[in-house]
């Protein structure tokens, strides 16, 4: 082979490859295990990466939105972030139904506290971006 015919196929073979990787697009559990990682480690930039602009949140026993919009969710979550040093949610379960990820989270260092809070929340993803939040809480006796 002639070092011409080389590079033409090395050069094919790297936009090739280049182009797979960039048109490869997030999974919703990708999209939400990102959300996730960047949560933890309080960096808002990231974790509004993957938040719609017309993002909602929802509370799931009355079904009231709690936040419309990222211009909110960045103002909510920066200021969580500034009060929380010690953050971290783990994810006790994971059901992914199509677009929809259920977890059932275990946060701890909300707010500076130091208990644990157990939530269930339901993320519906849509390209690439995480347009609703519905956040089911449990119920007091």
């Amino acid at each position: 082979m002639k070092p011409t015919s080389t590079f033409i196929l090395f050069f094919l073979f790297l936009t090739y490859s280049i182009s797979t990787v960039i048109a490869q697009k997030m999974t919703p559990e990708q999209v939400v295990q990102k959300s996730m990682e960047s949560y933890n480690n309080r960096n808002i930039e990231e974790f509004m990466k993957v938040m719609d602009s017309n993002v909602t949140f929802h509370n799931f026993s009355d079904g009231t939105v709690t936040m419309q919009g990222a211009a909110s969710c960045a103002k909510f979550y920066t200021a969580l972030f500034d009060a929380s040093p010690n953050l971290n949610s783990t994810v006790l379960t994971r059901t992914v139904f199509g677009n929809k990820i259920i977890d059932h989270e275990y946060i701890i260092g909300r707010n500076g506290s130091k208990e644990a809070i157990e939530l269930v929340l339901i993320y519906e993803v849509e390209n690439e971006k995480i347009v609703k939040v519905t956040v089911l809480r449990e119920e007091s006796e």
